[in-house]
């Protein structure tokens, strides 16, 4: 391969690479251009990536989460063929499989040719974005809460609140960005979110990531934004706060309610679960028809979710990656020259896995390029190692 044309190459897969994460929280946005648009940029990443190893005649390099993802896809294959004549099976199937799918090549693309700080300045570029539409859809726009580029505002405080500790590594406009993504975060009224922020927060705290004079300065704005807001939208802002705490009351019932009937499809389908999208079907039975008015719904929690729709197998593999990821990501952590980018990834997994408690989450990108992210800096540490000690060997 002609340097030229190596060139061409890597710059592609670092554009689509980019661009995939930068579009992840706009989902909603590029929806109303066109109903497929939102999966352009991860199909141009996985034909790019295909297309440049076959010619390169280069396979990814083994990573342990490689395992998980492949044994995670045979339980999943299995539920769904198990669970075939359900209305959701095939559709949550064909959703699951492209996150699997994109994580493998996210992670060999950010071990070779994309630079890690290059993928977390483009999560947070999104972020940013999605932020700034979200006060838009609030202070414009005339909602109550939120939404903005995602339809419903838990979902996108998760996206905000997971980028922002990824900003601890990037340092430049930090406190402008943290500033948006905070504002555009605390516009959602999500207390999900607001949880994850507080765990965030208190991480990047106790790792001496996050200075006390950055962290009060950024409080003072936040407070004078406060301060504005209750100024000059007093009564749309109580309007808001109202109705949030009428609708936390009715979400901490129905929240119960799901969890308790995913427990139960646990209990009676441990091995492979409902079947993906399962637990829309098989929520009116095992609820008892506790929710005449919501008879598909989620279970609004990314956890038990997972183990209702794919039983016991599947949920101990999700475990696994999610462990994986945390074990590996402190190994390079206490490894790496500069541990500040792996304190702020695992900053932001926390926020996802606090998150996603409350929320089913499994179906966004956050999740999975975290995942990615870690892997493929073990994997060019690994490299950097294997380098360095060659001449020893020798």
């Amino acid at each position: 391969m002609t340097s030229r044309i190596k060139w061409r190459t890597t710059w592609l897969l670092r554009a689509f690479a980019c661009v995939t994460v930068f579009a992840a929280p706009l989902e909603g946005y590029l929806l109303q251009v066109h109903g497929q648009l939102a999966k352009l940029p991860p199909a141009l990443l996985v034909v790019t990536w295909v297309a440049v190893r076959v010619r390169q005649r280069r396979a990814p390099e083994p990573h342990p989460v490689h395992a998980i993802l492949a044994l995670f896809a045979v339980v999943l294959l299995a539920s769904s063929a198990l669970h075939a004549g359900g209305p959701h099976t095939m559709g949550y199937a064909l959703r699951w499989l492209p996150f699997l799918l994109v994580t493998v090549v996210l992670i060999d693309v950010a071990a070779r040719e994309v630079p890690i700080r290059a993928i977390l300045a483009s999560t947070v570029a999104g972020a940013v974005v999605a932020a700034l539409g979200a006060l838009h859809s609030l202070l414009a726009g005339g909602e109550t809460r939120a939404t903005g580029p995602l339809e419903d505002p838990n979902d996108l405080a998760y996206f905000l609140v997971a980028a922002l500790p990824l900003l601890v590594a990037l340092r430049r406009g930090a406190i402008v960005a943290a500033t948006v993504l905070v504002a555009g975060a605390a516009a959602t009224f999500s207390r999900g979110g607001a949880l994850a922020l507080t765990a965030t927060v208190a991480w990047l705290l106790a790792r001496s990531a996050l200075p006390l004079k950055a962290l009060t300065a950024a409080a003072a704005t936040l407070t004078a934004l406060g301060v504005a807001a209750v100024l000059f939208a007093g009564p749309e802002l109580d309007r808001a706060i109202n109705e949030k705490s009428y609708i936390a009351g009715t979400n901490v019932d129905t929240r119960e309610l799901r969890w308790q009937a995913a427990a139960r499809m646990v209990a009676d389908h441990p091995g492979l679960g409902v079947g993906p999208g399962g637990f829309r079907t098989s929520y009116p039975a095992a609820s008892h028809n506790a929710e005449i008015d919501e008879q598909s719904p989620v279970a609004h929690s990314m956890y038990l979710e997972v183990a209702a729709e794919l039983g016991v197998p599947g949920f101990a593999l999700f475990c696994a990656l999610l462990a994986l990821t945390a074990v590996t990501s402190e190994r390079v952590r206490r490894t790496t020259t500069d541990p500040l980018p792996m304190i702020a990834v695992q900053a932001s997994l926390i926020a996802v896995v606090v998150a996603s408690a409350f929320l089913s989450e499994q179906y966004y990108l956050p999740l999975w390029s975290l995942v990615a992210v870690v892997a493929a800096a073990d994997l060019r540490l690994r490299r950097t190692s294997d380098v360095a000690c060659a001449p020893r060997d020798q």
